[in-house]
């Protein structure tokens, strides 16, 4: 007799594999509880605290270009990023990661251009912060960066609204860090 080509082969049952499979999970786990019976716990829960402890994950990423050489003072049209940010970091569980920068231009009190980009990245900070755009728990500066006068904005998700969120904010419950 020849078998069809969409016949099932003569063997064992499907449910045997599965059973198999998940015996073996089982095995590996329990060889796993006994592997870490004689480790520090405290240290086991760090190491594994420590790995799932990345930045952000980027979701969005926007720039603001524009600031006059060696100059910190926002460029005029910054109002249509505020907005762009405001609507983004509604959630606040969104860290707002800023990043200035510089391209050959420098401080001119200090001659630095490390100096000049972080003014940079700074005084939008402020910007955000003081139209209520964000919160300052939510703004992250970065080290500066080189190749271009101005400021990448950077949207990501940090997971965490327990931290992002403090009993003093109205509408906010650390719990869930959902707003009301």
């Amino acid at each position: 007799m020849m078998l069809a080509r969409f016949d099932t082969a003569p063997g064992r049952p499907l449910w045997l594999t599965t059973l198999a499979d998940l015996s073996l999970l089982l095995v590996g786990f329990f060889v796993f509880l006994q592997a870490t019976q004689g480790t520090d716990r405290p240290a086991l829960a760090e190491g594994i605290r420590a790995a799932f402890d990345a930045p952000p994950m980027t979701v969005a990423g926007l720039a603001l270009p524009g600031f006059a050489a060696g100059s910190a003072v926002l460029p005029p049209d910054h109002a249509r990023l505020v907005a762009e940010v405001r609507d983004a970091a509604r959630d606040p569980r969104i860290a707002v990661t800023l990043t200035g920068s510089s391209d050959g231009d420098s401080d001119p009190a200090t001659g630095s251009a490390a100096i000049l980009a972080s003014d940079r990245a700074r005084a939008l900070a402020a910007v955000l912060v003081a139209q209520g755009a964000v919160r300052p728990a939510q703004i992250v500066l970065a080290a500066p960066a080189t190749g271009g006068r101005g400021v990448r904005i950077d949207l990501g998700f940090a997971g965490d609204p327990a931290s992002a969120c403090r009993p003093a904010d109205a509408g906010c419950r650390p719990s869930t860090g959902v707003t009301r």
